[in-house]
């Protein structure tokens, strides 16, 4: 029997590559494949685009328009909350602009078997409108902290069992109403998961192209500029402070780890500091994370 599979689609201001997106989940191989769509209030004819996509194909639903979230994190929470109560083998995220192939739920959907796993994710090759492409790798050996710091790559990546979607469905209905603070659900999702025990795996296989544009609410960090944005926000005090509302809203503000460092003090960080091959999975951010806590340590946030 093939695996059915429910995804979930935020869009905003997508009408130029929705439907491109949406061929290419359809098109799927060896699964029976949903798609559950929600769009935050665009400018763009979005809303009658996946509308028309809709009335075309009964395999598309959609959720009330005209809701404003500002983000894709509240989004894919609204989607998690309001999803239908059936019992797929697999529930995946979806951006509004990617490209799939073919095999990318079959894959993964395999893969989770094979390895006992309650949720997915994988690298990606990210592509430009120029033609360039680039890997981008997220399947570095986990280790005991990196879900407080980091996510597990791509949210359009992930891929969920019932039994694990389910319990995250009730977590965030039950939290709904403070979700705001989240800007990351990709990082959220993953650290409510690894926090309260499921098993996880990072495949490295690349099943989807990941575009690059414009309007990336968060693409891939690349180069000085990216590497200059990413330490301005964790010296201004925003990468730590998610990393601590993540760890409460969790239910994970008293584990002794995160005791440790939660109160974001210099001796906080300078404790972190010597922990930072424990809360990053690539080497090279292991020591970048290390070097900015001792920063953080002697100078404190701004």
């Amino acid at each position: 029997m093939r695996p059915t599979f429910l995804v979930l689609l935020a869009a905003f201001n997508g009408a130029k590559w929705v439907e491109e997106q949406v061929v290419s989940i359809l098109a799927q191989e060896s699964v029976n494949v949903s798609i559950l769509i929600s769009v935050d209030s665009s400018n763009d004819g979005t809303e009658l685009l996946v509308d028309k996509l809709c009335n075309q194909d009964p395999r598309i639903s959609i959720l009330p328009h005209g809701m404003k979230f500002g983000g894709a994190a509240k989004n894919f929470f609204r989607l998690i909350k309001e999803s239908p109560n059936i019992n797929y083998d697999g529930i995946a995220f979806s951006d509004q602009d990617d490209i799939w192939l073919p095999r990318k739920l079959i894959d993964a959907f395999e893969c989770m078997t094979q390895n006992n796993s309650d949720a997915y994710s994988s690298d990606v090759l990210a592509f430009w409108s120029d033609g360039r492409t680039e890997p981008v790798i997220k399947s570095q050996h986990q280790v005991a902290y990196d879900y407080y710091f980091e996510a597990a790559g791509p949210g359009c990546t992930y891929v969920f069992s019932s039994y694990l979607f389910q319990n995250i469905k009730t977590h965030i209905s039950e939290q709904f109403a403070t979700l705001d603070a989240v800007s990351l659900h990709d990082w959220y999702l993953y650290a409510y998961s690894r926090a309260h025990g499921y098993k996880w795996i990072i495949d490295s296989k690349a099943n989807m192209l990941y575009r690059q544009h414009l309007n990336n609410q968060f693409g891939v960090n690349m180069g000085f500029p990216a590497l200059r944005r990413r330490i301005s926000s964790i010296y201004d005090g925003w990468y730590f402070k998610q990393a601590a509302f993540t760890a409460t809203s969790i239910g994970k503000r008293q584990d002794p780890f995160v005791i440790t460092w939660i109160n974001l003090r210099r001796v906080d960080m300078f404790f972190l500091a010597f922990k930072g091959y424990k809360c990053r999975r690539r080497l090279r951010e292991k020591i970048m994370f290390s070097f900015i806590c001792l920063g953080l340590a002697v100078i404190g946030h701004r």
